[in-house]
């Protein structure tokens, strides 16, 4: 799943896919070894720099990031797609949502 850090995907571009789908960014932050706040200001930061309905995952090793990027997500009117654990690393996917 670990991408180049700050790499920038495209959505799928399957025939027959939605057009808002396939313009989607899918971007992965890299926020190792970083303690609170500085998880959720990186996202913050990234998420000014996305569009609306984009992903953007943040690979954590700060378990506190668990709980804080859903309650900033919750705050911010953005989704939590999915967390996982796994390998020292908390990953949490959003997508951007209006504010």
């Amino acid at each position: 799943m670990h991408q180049a850090r700050g790499a920038v995907t495209q959505g799928p571009s399957i025939l027959g896919y939605h057009a808002a789908v396939m313009s989607q960014r899918h971007q992965q932050l890299d926020c190792h070894r970083l303690l609170c706040p500085m998880p959720v200001i990186r996202v913050q930061d990234a998420v000014a720099d996305l569009a609306v309905g984009d992903l953007l995952t943040a690979v954590c090793t700060d378990p506190g990031a668990l709980q804080d990027i859903p309650a900033w997500c919750r705050i911010n009117g953005h989704e939590v797609v999915s967390t996982e654990t796994g390998d020292d690393e908390y990953i949490i996917t959003l997508r951007v949502g209006e504010t």
